[in-house]
């Protein structure tokens, strides 16, 4: 991932990628062709979208996606923003200390005020929280040994193998089936990033693509398609554009401050939105495994076309992306992409939802990301209250497992090995 210390742990059977055909059957996405249009290679997104709004209009749009639109809850996500029992929280106030280097951002650190008059205080530094009472660990595991009174451990792994370091009393991933969520979906993940962006789509380059970590799987996968379709590849990975950081070369008004030296993510969205489409293809093929390669495409205003999580759906606004899986082959994708990129009524439907604000289960998956997770954590460390039993004596340490039993079922091996009474 982009930004991120990366551990890829090449399980077998457990990393699967998107296989170049397929044999289910072919997606019914023409039909969202408009059905009287005629070829338009257009350039101008704000023509896009005034021919839409004459022709559809958000009152059509609405109609014919409200079936898209679950107001229910979804597996995909936990119950983050419902009925808060506050009688759970046993602490008014938790302080967090973030361990270690990390990539979660700096100005994530604050004091919150939570649901049910709790407090919550994040931060890096040891001298804002004197008496923390959990540790969060991300880019290293909790060690091994533990003494008596230490602050609950937080451990966070939002990789796809959500591999837990074993040592930790809360876990935090992606996945809602773990402790605590945090999906790829907020918008601290997309800080300092370039949003001039362009309404002008290129006609002639349909696709944006750029990766630099070059898997095998994902690159077999994204020549059967580029060479398909006329594209740019900026990244170490099928490059041909000349070079690397070829971007500015390109689009010189993506430039982010003339008088420093760019990074890539400066002029990230500006580049991605001078395409109609931006191939996003995930590391990993597991369930709601959806990073930040999707929600980047999305934000630049341009179409998706996107590999990888078969629940993906679940985390996006209705008809916002192409799921390139739900096609019979890549041949038939596209053609799907060719036909949408002249069609300017059938491509302004993939931004309708922005445009109209029906957002369907995105709202969930925002609700779960990085941006609330201070608050979500807290909660789940005033649920627990418990420290590490601050007991020195043996006896009394016996005394308070037979009290706890839950905590201890739960964390019996590193109970029987680790434990330590203070020097």
């Amino acid at each position: 991932m982009s930004g991120f210390a990366i551990l890829v742990l090449f399980l077998s059977g457990f990393f699967e990628f998107p296989s170049v055909s397929y044999s289910i059957p072919s997606a019914k996405e023409g039909s969202q062709l408009h059905a009287q249009s005629t070829v338009d290679p257009f350039s101008d997104l704000f023509g896009a979208f005034r021919k839409w709004d004459v022709q559809m209009g958000c009152s059509q749009f609405r109609e014919k996606h409200k079936g898209s639109v679950k107001n229910g809850s979804s597996s995909s996500f936990q119950e983050v923003d419902g009925e808060l029992g506050c009688s759970e929280l046993k602490m008014s106030h938790v302080s967090v200390l973030v361990k270690g280097w990390t990539w979660i951002p700096d100005n994530l650190d604050n004091l919150y005020s939570c649901r049910c008059g709790l407090s919550c205080l994040w931060t890096k530094s040891s001298v804002l929280v004197d008496k923390p009472d959990a540790l969060l660990f991300e880019t290293i595991t909790p060690p091994v040994q533990r003494r008596n009174g230490e602050p609950l451990r937080v451990y966070m792994d939002l990789e796809a193998g959500r591999k837990r370091s074993g040592r930790e009393d809360l876990f935090i991933s992606y996945h809602a089936k773990d402790d605590v969520q945090s999906t790829y979906a907020g918008a601290l993940f997309h800080n300092n990033r370039n949003y001039h962006l362009s309404s002008y789509k290129n006609n002639d380059t349909l696709v944006y693509w750029s990766s630099s970590r070059c898997l095998r799987q994902r690159n077999k996968l994204a020549i059967t398609l580029l060479k398909l379709l006329p594209h740019h590849s900026f990244g170490k990975c099928l490059n041909n554009v000349g070079g690397l950081d070829m971007a500015l070369t390109f689009y010189p008004d993506c430039v982010k401050d003339p008088n420093s030296a760019p990074s890539w993510w400066d002029h990230l969205h500006c580049a991605m939105s001078h395409y109609k489409f931006v191939l996003a293809i995930e590391n990993t093929v597991t369930e709601s495994y959806v990073t930040e390669k999707l929600f980047y495409a999305l934000d630049s205003g341009a179409v998706p076309i996107y590999f990888g999580a078969p629940n993906v759906l679940d985390f996006v606004p209705p008809h916002s992306i192409i799921d390139g899986t739900k096609f019979a082959s890549m041949e038939e994708l596209a053609s799907y992409v060719k036909a949408l990129a002249n069609d300017p009524i059938a491509y302004a439907d993939y931004h309708a939802w922005r445009r109209c604000g029906l957002m369907g289960n995105y709202v969930k998956a925002r609700a779960a990301s990085l941006d609330t997770l201070p608050c979500r954590l807290c909660e789940a460390v005033s649920r627990k209250e418990i420290r590490f039993p601050p007991f020195s004596s043996s006896i009394l340490n016996s005394i308070w497992i037979l009290q706890n039993p839950s905590f201890f079922a739960s964390r019996a091996p590193q109970i029987i090995y680790q434990w330590k009474d203070p020097l």
